[in-house]
């Protein structure tokens, strides 16, 4: 057997360990264990539903509006654990790194691929909704898969950039924090983008080049309702390519960053 055989397989079974510890470890210790990965989505759901929906009637020409709002959520959640995950990953992981050698990336993998087994477990939650609210699936629906990963790609590379980021300067974090609150506004998430098209289509078709946007959009209107404002639909040229080239440039410009960095996370930590 080739010595890089054995390396790459030591690496996917510590990529292993470090997922199932870390998944093991987020819940430790609470009453209600490992059901707060869907309690949490679930209960922020119920607030803004309640608060958006019964008493400011921003769903009131959205169908299926509890379910399009619980997909919101449930993506968004995953996008802000991985990334937060990733940023922590190696300052969490500094006595690991100063005693073993092995690739610094596993770390930041294992984080994010953490977030995306709870995102997995939450979607199995949404369909439930879809099931209760008789919202139609049709083979249109295994688009999602695509959309997920681009989500966790996007997701991935910034966790990377985040990651390496944050062993250089502590203040990282709260910038983040601060920025992912701001996102979750400019986001279409709490609120239909029909309404923002009537104040400014513009400014419609600029929430649309995130990334995240583009994917919420995208995952409401092939899971729940043609109503939902896409990218293709709003779009229509060659803009619609904005979001996927982002994607792309993150992750690649992070992952040259992050290793680049790398070498001197032992001595910075």
């Amino acid at each position: 057997m080739k010595l890089s055989n054995i390396f790459n397989r030591k690496n996917r079974i510590l990529l292993r360990e470090l997922v199932v510890t870390d998944f093991k470890l987020r819940y430790q210790g609470s009453a209600l264990g490992y059901l707060w990965s869907v309690l949490k989505p679930l209960f922020l759901f119920a607030i803004l539903y309640v608060v958006f929906d019964q008493f400011l009637k921003l769903g009131r020409d959205i169908e299926h509006f509890p379910v399009y709002l619980l997909l919101g959520i449930v993506l968004w959640q995953f996008f802000v654990e991985a990334t937060t995950n990733g940023l922590n990953a190696i300052i969490s992981r500094g006595d690991l790194i100063r005693k073993m050698n092995f690739p610094k990336y596993i770390i930041v993998v294992s984080g994010t691929f953490s977030s995306l087994i709870n995102l997995l477990i939450n979607l199995v939650v949404v369909f439930v909704f879809i099931l209760i609210n008789g919202v139609g699936v049709s083979f249109e629906a295994l688009l999602v898969i695509p959309l997920v990963i681009e989500l966790y790609v996007f997701a991935l590379g910034l966790a990377f950039f985040l990651a390496a980021l944050n062993v250089k300067f502590r203040d990282v974090g709260y910038l983040w924090e601060i920025f992912l609150q701001a996102f979750f506004y400019a986001t279409p998430i709490l609120y239909p983008l029909a309404m923002v098209i009537e104040q400014s289509e513009v400014a419609a078709k600029l929430l649309l080049l995130s990334p995240v946007a583009q994917i919420i959009q995208d995952v409401r209107y092939v899971l729940v309702t043609h109503d939902s404002v896409t990218i293709w639909g709003l779009v229509g040229d060659w803009k619609v390519c904005i979001p996927f080239v982002i994607v792309g440039a993150t992750l690649i410009m992070a992952t040259y960053y992050f290793k680049k960095n790398s070498k001197r996370f032992a001595e910075d930590l």
